[in-house]
């Protein structure tokens, strides 16, 4: 217990990639500009999502809540990464780690379960077309985003009381932030009873909604199968493209990082997988949902002053 007191008093040190001190100014400079997309593209989208009455529809709803959701996300994690690029500061205090743990498997979890309610949306959309909009009631889109919020949070407290109460020993996290697996490496005692629980924990929030959005899109599947013209089944494949792959790219890394044993998690593997889901995913994002969207383009043409209905 004395090494939890320490670790209270003391804080961290977050090692991040100062292994790789020549690569370090490389990092800064890319996570820079890869930052400033993600904080644009997101942004962009919400403005969008409000300004123009086109976008008032249920998948444009969840998807402004996916691209808040980004922002927080890269915001509590990214600056941080900046500092400890830069050589200024690699410390956080205990509490400062506590927060960021739980701010990060809020979101986390909240974004597990946003994706889901983005299936049910195009499941709707395409498996049932003429009761889509009695379907997807506003009232409906908006239980579903504050259940994705408040499911989230929960399932991230759970984790985090479940960590913070193991005494910790050491005070260097071989990490950018703070990760789960790399705190639990350095509990003081046996984690076997404390990972059976986090994996519970994980499996609620990760795999359940992961198997409804399979299950959701082996519907939309068939129905798409059922329609006769190609031009109709590549329109209805084309509406679901872009949530697969954004399902794919974030349940991808997630579970990587979170469904594994605590000691098969190698660090440093870990900080270039986190990258990807805490950078990369949140920037790519807005380019995927609207690189081939007709309705985002001609909003933003219309936002510019330049009305595309005529063309």
């Amino acid at each position: 217990m004395e090494s939890l007191n320490t670790s209270s008093e003391e804080g961290f040190i977050l090692v991040g990639f100062s292994d790789w001190p020549h690569l370090e100014p490389i990092f800064f400079a890319s996570i820079s500009i890869f930052y400033s997309l993600t904080l644009f593209g997101n942004t962009l989208i919400i403005i969008l999502s409000r300004l123009d009455l086109r976008l008032h529809t249920p998948m444009y709803y969840f998807l402004s809540h996916l691209s808040f959701l980004d922002l927080c996300y890269t915001a509590s994690t990214v600056p941080q990464l900046l500092v400890n690029l830069s050589g200024l500061d690699r410390t956080i205090s205990f509490g400062r780690c506590v927060a960021q743990l739980c701010i990060v498997l809020s979101l986390g979890g909240t974004e597990c379960v946003l994706l889901v309610t983005m299936a049910i949306d195009r499941y709707a959309a395409v498996c049932r077309p003429l009761h889509y909009t009695t379907i997807m009631h506003p009232l409906l889109c908006r239980a579903l985003v504050v259940f994705s919020w408040v499911g989230g949070l929960v399932n991230s407290l759970i984790q985090t009381s479940l960590v913070m109460a193991m005494p910790l020993c050491g005070h260097q996290l071989n990490h950018f932030f703070c990760e789960l697996p790399v705190l639990l490496k350095l509990a003081c005692e046996d984690t076997g009873g404390t990972e059976a629980n986090l994996f519970v924990a994980r499996v609620i929030i990760l795999v359940c909604p992961l198997v409804l959005i399979l299950g959701s899109y082996a519907h939309i599947a068939k129905a798409v199968l059922n329609i006769k013209s190609m031009a109709g089944r590549r329109k209805a494949f084309g509406t679901c493209t872009s949530h697969l792959i954004v399902v794919a790219m974030f349940y991808g890394s997630a579970i990587s990082t979170y469904l594994q044993p605590v000691h098969k998690y190698s660090e440093g593997e870990g900080k270039f997988v986190a990258l990807f889901y805490t950078i990369i995913t949140p920037m790519l994002n807005p380019l995927i949902y609207t690189l081939r969207n007709k309705d985002v383009k001609a909003a933003l043409w219309k936002v510019l002053g330049k009305d595309t209905d005529s063309r």
